[in-house]
C-alpha cells in the first residue's frame, strides 16, 4: 500500500471514531435525560403524529399520570385468606429506584394499587395492580401505560411469583404445615406496653438445603426495596451462612404457625493457617416487625455462634450503615461492660493493647471497633460537668479522628525532602483553621452518636 492510501485510511478511520464517540456520547446524554422525565415516554407514543398544538397539550395534561411509586406500591404478609383485604396490614417500600428508575415513578395510571403480596411463612408471592383509568384507553390507544408487574418480575427469581390470585390463594392451604429451616439458635420473648407477648426463634442453615435456597430466594427479594444499593447474594457459594428469624405464632384454630421475620447473612472469609473471619454481609428486619428488637436479637444469636468457635479470628461487617453501625455499637457496649479491661478505673486510664486481645479473645471484635467502643464505654464513666475530665476525653478522641489527616502532612513533608512537587496534593489539604472547623464537627457528631447509644444502655 503506497504511503498516501494509508494517510488517507489512517485519516478516515480517525474520522469514524470520532463520529462513534460522538454517537456514543449523545446516547448517553438522552438516556441521562430519560431516566428523570417521562416526556420521551409521551414523545415516543406520538411519533408519526403531527405534532400540533392540541397534541402538546395533550402531554402535558398526561404528565398527572406520573405516579410515585412509594405511595402505589404496597406490600402485605398474608397468614390467612381474610388479610387479603385487611389495609391496616400494609407498608410500602422505602425506596423504588432499583426497580423503577432514578425517579422512582410509574407512568399511565389514575387511582392504581401495586399489589405485593407474600404469604407470611413461606413466602409464595403475588404481583398484580388496581386501577382507575390507563392512558392506553383515555389516549384512544395512542399512548401506553408503563407494564408494572412486568417490570417488577424483572428483579424476581424466575418462576418464583403468581399473577394469579386464586393460585396464590391455594398456597394458603398448606402454609400451616410451614416449618423453619436449620437449627434453631435462640428464641425472644417481645412483650408490649399493653402486656401482649410475642414469640421468636433465630435459625441458623446452610447452603445443602435446596428447598431452603428457593425460600431464600424469595426473601431476599425485598432488599431492592428496603436497603440501599443492594443485589442478591450467589446462594452457590458456600462460604455463605443464613440466619433467619421467624415468628411463632397461633392461628385462629389454636396452632403454631411461622412467620418470616427477617434475616442476616454472612460470609465466612479463610484466614490463615486453618481459621474463618465471618463477615457480616445483608440484615433486614422486615417493616411490620421492627422497632421490637429483633436486630439487636440476631446479632447477639450470631455473636454466640462465632464465639464458640476456636477458629473464629474476628467477626467483621461489610460496609454497615450509620443505623447498623450504631446497632453494633450498642451491642458490644453492653457486651464489653462485662470485661476487666474495660472497667471504669482502668478506662479512665486510656486505651491499650490489652483491652484489643480481651475482646478479641472473648467476643471476637476487631481492634478497630474495639477502639470504637472504647470512646464510647469511656464516655460512659466521664463526667462531663468536670471540666479537665471533659476536655481530657475529647482531645483523646479528637487526635484519633486526626491521625489521618497528620499522616498525610508527613507525607508531604517526606516528599517535600526529597525535592517532589506536592503543591497539588497541598492544595486539596485543608489548612489548619479549615481541619480544626472539621474536627469540631465530626466531634459533635460522634459524640451525639456515643451519647445516644449510653441513654439505651442506661435504659
Amino acid at each position: 500500500m503506497s504511503t498516501g492510501k494509508r494517510k488517507r485510511l489512517l485519516q478516515s478511520k480517525t474520522k469514524y471514531t470520532k463520529r462513534r464517540k460522538s454517537r456514543k456520547h449523545t446516547c448517553r446524554t438522552r438516556l441521562l435525560l430519560r431516566r428523570y422525565n417521562y416526556n420521551h415516554i409521551l414523545r415516543a407514543n406520538l411519533r408519526g403524529i403531527r405534532k400540533t398544538s392540541s397534541k402538546m397539550a395533550q402531554i402535558q395534561e398526561y404528565q398527572d399520570l406520573v405516579l410515585d411509586a412509594l405511595d402505589t406500591v404496597e406490600f402485605k404478609l398474608i397468614r390467612d385468606k381474610a388479610d387479603i383485604n385487611n389495609d391496616a396490614l400494609i407498608f410500602h417500600p422505602a425506596m423504588a429506584h432499583q426497580i423503577f428508575g432514578e425517579s422512582e415513578t410509574i407512568f399511565g395510571y389514575e387511582g392504581l394499587h401495586v399489589r405485593v403480596l407474600y404469604t407470611a411463612g413461606p413466602l409464595h408471592i403475588y404481583l398484580g395492580i388496581e386501577y382507575e383509568k390507563r392512558v392506553n384507553e383515555i389516549s384512544g390507544g395512542e399512548i401506553k401505560a408503563d407494564d408494572v408487574v412486568a417490570t417488577i418480575a424483572q428483579s424476581l427469581p424466575d418462576g418464583c411469583y403468581f399473577i394469579n390470585l386464586d393460585e396464590f390463594l391455594k398456597t394458603l392451604d398448606k402454609a400451616d404445615k410451614f416449618q423453619p429451616f436449620g437449627e434453631k439458635l435462640s428464641e425472644y420473648i417481645q412483650r408490649a406496653n399493653d402486656g401482649s407477648v410475642r414469640l421468636f426463634e433465630i435459625y441458623q442453615c446452610d447452603y445443602k438445603s435446596s428447598s431452603f435456597l428457593k425460600f431464600f430466594t424469595r426473601l431476599q427479594t425485598f432488599i431492592l426495596w428496603f436497603v440501599d444499593a443492594a443485589s442478591y447474594i450467589d446462594t452457590d457459594d458456600a462460604q455463605w451462612c443464613y440466619f433467619i428469624c421467624y415468628e411463632k405464632y397461633k392461628n385462629k384454630d389454636g396452632e403454631y404457625q411461622y412467620a418470616t421475620a427477617g434475616y442476616t447473612t454472612v460470609y465466612e472469609y479463610y484466614a490463615y493457617p486453618q481459621n474463618k473471619r465471618p463477615r457480616i454481609s445483608q440484615m433486614l428486619i422486615l417493616p411490620p416487625f421492627q422497632k421490637m428488637g429483633l436486630a439487636t436479637q440476631l446479632v447477639e444469636t450470631i455473636y454466640k455462634f462465632y464465639q464458640s468457635q476456636k477458629n473464629v479470628v474476628d467477626i467483621t461487617v461489610e460496609d454497615p450503615s450509620e443505623d447498623f453501625q450504631r446497632l453494633r455499637n450498642f451491642v458490644d457496649a453492653r457486651l464489653c461492660l462485662t470485661l476487666k479491661c474495660f472497667a471504669r478505673d482502668i478506662i479512665k486510664k486510656g486505651f491499650n493493647k490489652e483491652m484489643v486481645r480481651e475482646a478479641r479473645e472473648a467476643l471476637k471484635l476487631n481492634p478497630r471497633q474495639v477502639r470504637k467502643v472504647y470512646e464510647l464505654l469511656r464516655l460512659y464513666y466521664t463526667n462531663i460537668h468536670d471540666e479537665k475530665e471533659y476536655k481530657a476525653y475529647r482531645l483523646e478522641v479528637k487526635k484519633r479522628l486526626n491521625a489521618v489527616y497528620y499522616k498525610q502532612l508527613k507525607d508531604l513533608q517526606k516528599m517535600e525532602r526529597y525535592k517532589m512537587d506536592t503543591e497539588m496534593l497541598r492544595a486539596r489539604l485543608p489548612n489548619v483553621k479549615q481541619r480544626m472547623e472539621q474536627l469540631q464537627e465530626e466531634y459533635v457528631v460522634i459524640e451525639q452518636d456515643y451519647k445516644n447509644t449510653i441513654d439505651k444502655l442506661r435504659a
